[in-house]
C-alpha cells in the first residue's frame, strides 16, 4: 500500500499511539508518499468546479497539512492564500513545498496583507502558514473562499457545528466554504466492511490508551453536516464531481459541498 519512501509498520504504530498533533508531526516527513494524501484526481476536480464559483482573492486551506489545498488556492486565488494546521511538523513540510516567491518570508503567525491591487500576479497570490487549531481560527472575516481535504474525520461528531462556526467567522459575507464528500459505500461491500473495521479497531485504541488519536471514517454522514452547516448560518448546495465517476446507479461518487456565508 506504501511506495519505498512511505513511513514503515513501526512508523505507523508508533503514529496511532500518539496523540493526533504528535502523530501527524512524526508522519510529516513520509505523509506524501502515503494514501492518506489527497489524490491529484479529487484536488484537480474540486479545482475545476470551483473555478465556476470565482473569482477570488483570499482563500483559507483548513487542516492543510502538507498543503495540498493551498495548492489548489493557489490556482483559484489572485491575491492571498493561507494554510493552517496545528502540527509543526506538516507546516513545516508545507512550507518546503511552497517556497516564498521573491523573497517573501512565510509568516509564522496571523497572514500579512496581500499585494497592492494592480500588482503583478504572475508569480501567484502570497502564501502564509499559521499554526492553530481549526476549533480556534485567529481569523477576521478577512476570506472568500474556505476549503479542506481529508480533516474531517479528526473531528468528533460534537465538535462538528463549532469547527464550521469557525470557518463561518473567518469568510467574508458571500464567501464560500467547500470540500468534497464521498458517497457511502454499499452496505455489505468490502469497502464498507473495512471502514467500519477501522472505526472499531480506533474506538477500541482510544478506550484503553491514552492520549487519543481521533480519526474515525464514519462519522461524517452528509445528513448531519448539512445540518451542522445551516446552523452555522450557512446556505448550502451540493454540486456533482463528475469527473470522478458514477456509482451503478447513476448517482455520482462524490459531491462537493459549496457552503454560502450569508
Amino acid at each position: 500500500m506504501f511506495t519505498e519512501q512511505g513511513p514503515t509498520v513501526r512508523e505507523l504504530a508508533v503514529q496511532a499511539l500518539s496523540s493526533i498533533e504528535h502523530g501527524y508531526d512524526l508522519l510529516a516527513p513520509k505523509f506524501d508518499h502515503t494514501p492518506y494524501r489527497t489524490p491529484d484526481r479529487v484536488l484537480d476536480a474540486v479545482t475545476d468546479e470551483v473555478r465556476r464559483l470565482g473569482p477570488f482573492d483570499t482563500g483559507l486551506d483548513v487542516c492543510c497539512g502538507t498543503g495540498a489545498g493551498v495548492g489548489v488556492l493557489r490556482r483559484l486565488c489572485r491575491e492571498r492564500v493561507v494554510g493552517v494546521d496545528f502540527s509543526a511538523g506538516m507546516l513545516a513540510e508545507a512550507r518546503a513545498a511552497f517556497p516564498p516567491e521573491g523573497g517573501r518570508p512565510a509568516g509564522e503567525g496571523p497572514a500579512g496583507e496581500g499585494p497592492a491591487p494592480g500588482a503583478p500576479t504572475g508569480e501567484g497570490p502570497a502564501v502564509d502558514w499559521v499554526r492553530a487549531d481549526a476549533r480556534s481560527l485567529p481569523f477576521a472575516p478577512a476570506f472568500d473562499l474556505a476549503l479542506s481535504f481529508g480533516a474531517f474525520g479528526h473531528f468528533l461528531p460534537a465538535e462538528r457545528f463549532g469547527l464550521f462556526a469557525e470557518v463561518h467567522g473567518s469568510l467574508r459575507p458571500g464567501g464560500r466554504f467547500v470540500f468534497p464528500i464521498g458517497a457511502p459505500p454499499p452496505v455489505g461491500s468490502r469497502a464498507y466492511w473495512t471502514l467500519l473495521g477501522f472505526d472499531a479497531a480506533m474506538r477500541v485504541r482510544n478506550a484503553l490508551w491514552r492520549p487519543r488519536f481521533v480519526m474515525y471514517y464514519r462519522t461524517f454522514r452528509l445528513g448531519d453536516v448539512l445540518e451542522d452547516l445551516t446552523r452555522a448560518g450557512f446556505a448550502v448546495r451540493l454540486m456533482p464531481l463528475t469527473e470522478l465517476g458514477r456509482r451503478p446507479d447513476g448517482s455520482p461518487r462524490a459531491r462537493l459541498v459549496v457552503a454560502t456565508r450569508e
